[in-house]
């Protein structure tokens, strides 16, 4: 039988130690494009929530800070001279309003990009909140707007408009696109924020800035309460989404590590130490090999 070998609490620590040592940033230097982010860690973070930023172009890790508060991140990256922040060109975020602010005050020549991926979501909640008050509203048909809730959302261009299928909820064979049509007729207020749904949606897509900033510019009285709060935001933040489309930056780079991130915490059943969680995660990304290696049972 081949021998196991085990490795003691003592040398695991002093394995992260030596790792955690061979960390040093270079606060003389930042890329030119930036991806912040952030994501769930452990329990003694303020929030349960640290941040994250990279490379857009490599897609390497450059570090990650315990705590996401505006305060906290001001005086981490005032550590950076004022030459590598102001080399700084691009930066994606998602809509957290202080990352905003962060970037104002300490990366004075970087754009601001909102990753393209949270001004759909945003869009898609508003628009689900408005199918739950109609699902509500008409109980009759409610579980027709609860069982089809995806349709909703989909694109109006992937809707399946050829073939009949025997469906839930209806006694004929229906195609997605009359099932559909069925629910928003029954309002005149639904089928307004459906409608304006669809075309942010295509205009973000294709990345059609006239377009998009037509449909901001235009009123639409019609539209529910729900959808309006997610428009005027829109607004809000509209020399951003001007960034987005007219860049090719997206947080997807970002996206992907934070998906790793989940996977390691859940195979290790969750972290006690910040420090032990943030020196696993480098490991994992591989940005410079710990200086003593322990060897597979």
């Amino acid at each position: 039988m081949a021998r196991r070998h085990q490795v003691s609490h003592s040398t695991v620590n002093r394995i992260i130690h030596s790792f955690y040592e061979s960390q040093t940033l270079n606060l003389n230097y930042l890329p030119e494009n930036l991806c912040f982010d952030e994501f769930k860690s452990v329990k003694s973070a303020e929030g349960h929530m640290s941040f994250i930023f990279c490379d857009a172009d490599s897609k390497q890790i450059i570090d990650i800070v315990e705590d996401r508060r505006l305060n906290s991140l001001q005086a981490y990256f005032k550590r950076y001279t004022k030459e590598a922040r102001h080399r700084v060109k691009n930066i994606v975020i998602d809509m957290y309003a202080p990352y905003i602010s962060l970037i104002k005050d300490l990366f004075p020549h970087a754009q601001i990009i909102i990753d393209k991926f949270h001004l759909v979501q945003h869009l898609s909640r508003a628009l689900n909140k408005t199918r739950i008050r109609f699902m509500k509203k008409f109980k009759k048909h409610g579980r027709k707007f609860k069982r089809y809730w995806r349709l909703f959302l989909k694109s109006h261009a992937l809707l399946n408009t050829t073939t009949y299928r025997s469906v839930y909820c209806f006694k004929q064979p229906m195609r997605e696109i009359d099932i559909l049509n069925f629910l928003l007729d029954l309002s005149p207020e639904l089928k307004a924020t459906y409608d304006l749904y669809q075309e942010l949606l295509f205009a973000l897509q294709t990345k059609n800035l006239k377009r998009f900033n037509h449909l901001l510019e235009t009123e639409h009285p019609l539209v529910s309460p729900e959808f309006q709060t997610a428009f005027q935001t829109f607004k809000t933040y509209q020399s951003y989404i001007k960034n987005t489309l007219s860049t090719h930056y997206t947080n997807g780079p970002i996206e992907g590590i934070n998906n790793k991130i989940k996977v390691i915490k859940r195979i290790a059943f969750g972290y006690r130490s910040f420090y032990h969680f943030k020196s696993r995660i480098l490991m994992v990304q591989n940005l410079t090999k710990p200086k003593t290696k322990i060897l597979a049972a």
